[in-house]
């Protein structure tokens, strides 16, 4: 049985205290209250991780420190009054009511509401009164108030709240946009006079009510015109903007996306990695961008050794004889299937005609660290050595997005006594091997990594290693920024009027900071980067799907299945999508278009991530994360029902004159 106080005191000082927060009244009241009763069914193993969590209603429940930090702005202390707005599954009006004398708590909806003070009722929190109503309108009847705390953005500070404050009392609550806010803090001085403060960027669900947001997205107050027409649902918002997507074949496919064939980058994502509708779609739009706009760059999210001698093909480059056929370890299908193979062959006839190497489209690997091959050799090693520790190396390997989370599988690891003695040898193992395969580049003239720069990276191998073998958001973010590092090197390589296609999942190119990896676990990627060094010139385009089938593994390093995608759920931006009724379409989420929708989108909700480890009965926490779609993207192209990508087989090579590069 989980030993949940120990869990707590863990949560308070790992996630709270050492992010800076010192109020021992705050701190003691976290170690208090048992947030796996205020969580959703299911979720209880993950309620003192530094998340938010999904509750009823398509509502979260806040992350551990953003309740700590609003608690301790607000100065709530004992004989306090308090006003909680936003109160959801209850758990931040326990925290409060550890602390001050009587606790209000307003929620809009009567389900949660009900639910909530159950809760406070059966855990015997008697100074907690939970009511269903407009929080932005307060509770005048109740007030003055030494404290509110508002657990959504608004547009402004409500009038109506700022009234109930007793003299000396404090309101924090998330002011701004729609998609992002920063905490205010309102101290009420004298009966007319008050004093506002910025405590930073945050990002809330926003604030609906009579002065707040209205239900579709705008501000409230301008929202009660006589006669104003049915409000539109969310869905038919999205059927209304979405543009249908032609055959891919067509050029009126690859036209669509001449809106950001002025970019230096566009980014093309990808809901899962073994999904053909995906690649051929992304293979459309390459076409498109590489024969009408001048793309000379496809940067993709495989080894850099691998992918240069597939560029060596495309670009009629000589081979080198020492190489390997490319893409041999797991997961093979996600670079040698037929999707991937007739894009080379439309790549090596586009170049053909072009007499100037410069001019020719390359093909390129971002994974310099060649990820595959080196947990392949790590498993190769431990197969041998350990296999108790290699069991506990596929499943932490199964789990390589930083969503798909697994406490006890990372408990196991630190603890395994012969993980940890196989460390340095495993990173030797890594290390030997990517000299190896930098060798084998090297020995062509063309590449675009210098001496220099695979110095560098000989030099990094061993802290790369040690990181990727013990996981967590430091070795994500070193994977994605030298993915982002060897995307400039390319850039640089090419010159100042160089543009790059990028193919990745959408994990790494939606915006992080606007998904939990950012939001909550301080992660990156190469979506966020790009947008910071690009500004406007980056397009990040995600992808996605409601049902069908998909090519992967429960378990890394297993033989690939075709698997079935169940439905998306019902509170995630898939099923909006699906509800929409359309099969297949293109979504601009652009600053400027579809405001209104873009506003009806910024409430955070799940969005579906599968890798190349699919697990359906655990998909909630192993392939869902709370994300903002609009800032998350740029654009979302949509295939409501979507197959498994064919992987290349013996078959595919009968009667071709050359197999090379993906010949056997």
């Amino acid at each position: 049985m989980a030993d949940y106080q120990r869990m707590r005191d863990h949560m308070v000082e790992a996630h709270i205290k050492r992010r800076g927060i010192r109020d021992e009244h705050v701190l003691n009241a976290m170690r208090t209250v048992p947030r796996e009763q205020f969580v959703a069914e299911g979720m209880a193993e993950f309620a003192y991780e530094d998340t938010p969590l999904s509750i009823e209603e398509g509502q979260t429940i806040s992350q551990p420190f953003i309740v700590a930090a609003m608690i301790e702005a607000a100065e709530v202390r004992p004989g306090d009054r308090v006003l909680e707005v936003g109160a959801g599954s209850g758990y931040a009006a326990a925290v409060i009511g550890q602390i001050a004398e009587r606790v209000y708590a307003i929620e809009r909806h009567e389900a949660l509401a009900a639910s909530a003070r159950q809760r406070v009722t059966d855990l015997g929190y008697d100074n907690i009164e939970v009511i269903t109503g407009d929080g932005t309108r307060g509770l005048p009847e109740h007030a003055p108030f030494d404290a509110i705390l508002v657990a959504a953005g608004g547009p402004a500070v409500p009038q109506a709240l700022k009234e109930q404050l007793a003299v000396g009392g404090r309101l924090v609550i998330p002011v701004g946009k729609e998609f992002t806010q920063i905490l205010c803090k309102v101290i009420r001085r004298t009966e007319a006079e008050y004093e506002e403060s910025n405590l930073g960027a945050v990002i809330f669900v926003p604030l609906i009510g009579e002065q707040g947001w209205s239900e579709d997205g705008r501000r409230a107050a301008s929202n009660h015109k006589p006669g104003a027409s049915r409000k539109q649902s969310l869905p038919e918002m999205i059927a209304e903007a979405a543009e249908d997507l032609p055959n891919f074949d067509a050029p009126a496919f690859g036209r669509l996306f001449d809106r950001f064939g002025d970019r230096r980058v566009v980014l093309l994502g990808e809901a899962s990695h073994g999904t053909a509708e995906f690649y051929r779609a992304r293979a459309a739009v390459t076409r498109h961008l590489i024969a009408h706009r001048g793309y000379t760059i496809v940067a993709v999210e495989a080894d850099w050794p691998d992918a240069a001698r597939v560029d060596r093909y495309v670009r009629h480059r000589t081979a080198s004889e020492r190489e390997e056929p490319p893409f041999q370890r797991f997961p093979t299908w996600m670079w040698r299937n037929t999707e991937v193979r007739a894009l080379t062959e439309w790549m090596r006839e586009h170049n053909a005609g072009l007499d100037a190497m410069e001019d020719r489209a390359g093909f390129y690997g971002l994974d310099i660290y060649n990820m595959s091959g080196s947990i392949g050799a790590v498993l190769d090693y431990l197969d041998r050595v350990d296999p108790q520790a290699a069991a506990v190396a596929r499943e932490r390997y199964g789990c390589l997005t930083p969503w798909q989370k697994n406490p006890a599988t990372y408990g196991r690891a630190a603890l395994s006594r012969g993980y940890a003695q196989c460390e340095q040898a495993v990173i030797e193992q890594c290390q030997a091997l990517l000299r190896k395969q930098l060798d084998y580049a090297n020995n062509d003239g063309d590449t675009f990594l210098d001496a220099t720069q695979n110095a560098r990276l000989i030099a990094s191998a061993e802290r790369h290693y040690r990181i990727m073998y013990y996981g967590g958001a430091e070795s994500w973010n070193l994977r994605d920024t030298h993915m982002f590092e060897t995307l400039r090197h390319l850039l640089d390589a090419k010159g100042p009027d160089a543009k790059a296609i990028v193919w990745a999942h959408n994990s790494h190119i939606g915006d992080a900071r606007f998904t939990d990896m950012g939001a909550t676990r301080d992660e990156l990627n190469i979506g966020q980067l790009c947008r910071e060094a690009f500004r406007g010139e980056a397009a990040l385009i995600g992808f996605g799907t409601h049902t069908g089938t998909v090519a992967a593994e429960n378990d890394w390093d297993g033989d690939m299945q075709v698997m079935r995608v169940n439905p998306s759920r019902h509170d995630s931006y898939e099923r909006l999508c699906h509800e929409a009724g359309k099969h297949r379409f293109l979504l601009d989420l652009s600053p400027g278009k579809h405001e209104p929708l873009r506003r009806r989108l910024s409430e955070p909700r799940l969005e579906r991530f599968i890798g190349v480890i699919y697990r359906p009965d655990t998909e909630l926490w192993s392939h869902y994360s709370q994300a903002v779609f609009p800032e998350q993207f740029d654009a979302y192209v949509w295939f409501d029902e979507t197959q498994a990508v064919t992987p290349l087989g013996p078959e595919h090579h009968r009667g071709m004159p050359e197999t090379y590069p993906f010949g056997e």
